[in-house]
């Protein structure tokens, strides 16, 4: 049976969704205030779009979803990254797997996907306005249309809220979905920045700003448990605020219940090495550079715009020459090679942040068909949904699937 289907928001999941449901047969609406579509997915991977992972079990897609993974089950069981990389390949773009397992475009180009999601929403025939919804139109329990912000009303027999979060609100994402979702009588959870960069305490971060560390360890120590809540191994950068990069990303997603000084990030700069492998890769250094002080002695070892601070943190002095350091002094510089400690004081504002944490209570929305459990007829996919995941494309995959699996539910 052939339905009106109104689609609000022309981003990832927006996109996915009008498609499919068009192509099944339905009068389908996509309304989108921008005045281009995918917005965000333009700037995701730094223009170039990480645009699914390539993971193909199940368990390890929604172990990577650290809020409410269980709920996508149905979502991920439908349409799965092999889907997304099929979907695109027979949209004509080619794509490539790179390091974590992560699938780019081979072009390395944002607006080949989005013109891909584009394109395939206009061959399936949704028809599209421009303009923001202000309300929803309902009447006893069930969605029956919307209402545009100039005060026109559009009815409909399905309504799919896939309007983003919060972040990255330059590209549309103001939050407009919550207030929907709330007139509608659902729950929306606090709503908070996810991978998003640290603020830190140290001030050599600002010493170190602009400086790229690859192949680093970090560990996040919960402060008031005293229990580690992340370990990872990969990149990270320091800032003039504190820390980002890919690493420093996917921590943030761990930390709950943010305050001052909850959070201690470890940094193992030489993880291949145990402290005793690193004592002698030391001690081979200072060999070949006896005569040297010990801030002219770490190039070797270090990048150079890391040395003085290194030096600072050991306590030795730099001038201090190295046939003049003892065993404990060469301890405490290990010590510091081993954990380097960054000591975090907030998120970066939700302005700056990837994704956002929080939405509509999946509690309240049917995850084998992404319906509201509350109001029939309205549909929820994408961000607006309280679920997000770490880096890697997993975002985008929830994206894809949930307006896939509205899409077709409608």
């Amino acid at each position: 049976m052939s339905n009106k289907v109104i689609v609000i928001g022309a981003g990832a999941a927006g996109l996915m969704a009008s498609g499919v449901a068009a192509e099944n047969g339905n009068d389908v609406v996509l309304i989108e205030k921008n005045d281009k579509p995918g917005r965000k997915v333009m700037i995701t991977g730094k223009g170039r779009c990480n645009v699914t992972n390539n993971f193909n079990l199940i368990n390890d897609l929604i172990a990577n979803v650290p809020t409410n993974g269980r709920f996508l089950y149905s979502a991920f069981s439908r349409f799965m990254p092999s889907d997304t990389i099929d979907f695109f390949e027979d949209m004509g773009v080619s794509l490539k797997v790179e390091r974590g397992d992560r699938v780019f475009p081979e072009s390395d180009k944002a607006s080949d996907i989005v013109d891909a999601l584009n394109r395939f929403s206009q061959d399936a025939d949704a028809k599209r306005i421009k303009g923001t919804v202000s309300e929803l139109i309902m009447s006893e329990g069930k969605v029956e249309g919307v209402i545009l912000d100039d005060g026109k009303e559009l009815y409909a027999d399905k309504v799919i809220v896939a309007t983003g979060g919060a972040s990255y609100p330059l590209t549309g994402s103001i939050g407009d979905g919550y207030k929907l979702a709330k007139q509608a009588g659902h729950k929306v959870t606090d709503i908070k920045p996810s991978l998003v960069p640290l603020v830190c305490h140290e001030g050599f971060c600002m010493d170190l700003q602009g400086l790229s560390l690859k192949n680093v360890e970090i560990t996040v120590t919960d402060t008031e448990s005293y229990k580690e809540i992340y370990k990872d191994f990969g990149e990270m950068l320091f800032t003039h605020f504190g820390v980002s990069g890919p690493l420093i990303l996917s921590a943030s997603s761990h930390m709950k219940n943010m305050k001052e000084r909850k959070y201690e990030i470890h940094i193992d700069l030489k993880p291949a090495l145990s402290y005793e492998q690193l004592d002698k890769r030391i001690q081979r250094d200072f060999l070949e550079n006896s005569n040297k002080n010990f801030i002219n002695a770490l190039d070797a070892l270090l990048p150079k715009k890391l040395v003085p601070v290194i030096v600072k943190l050991s306590g030795i002095k730099p001038s201090t020459k190295v046939n003049q350091i003892t065993k404990d002094m060469r301890g405490k510089l290990v010590n510091i090679l081993k954990d380097m400690k960054v000591t975090v004081l907030k998120f970066r504002p939700i302005e700056e942040a990837i994704i956002t944490s929080g939405g509509v209570s999946t509690k309240e929305i049917d995850p084998k068909t992404m319906e509201s459990k509350l109001c029939k007829g309205l549909y929820f996919a994408g961000e607006v949904i309280d679920v997000d995941a770490y880096t890697g494309g997993f975002n985008l995959q929830i994206a894809f699937s949930t307006g896939r699996l509205a899409g077709e539910s409608v």
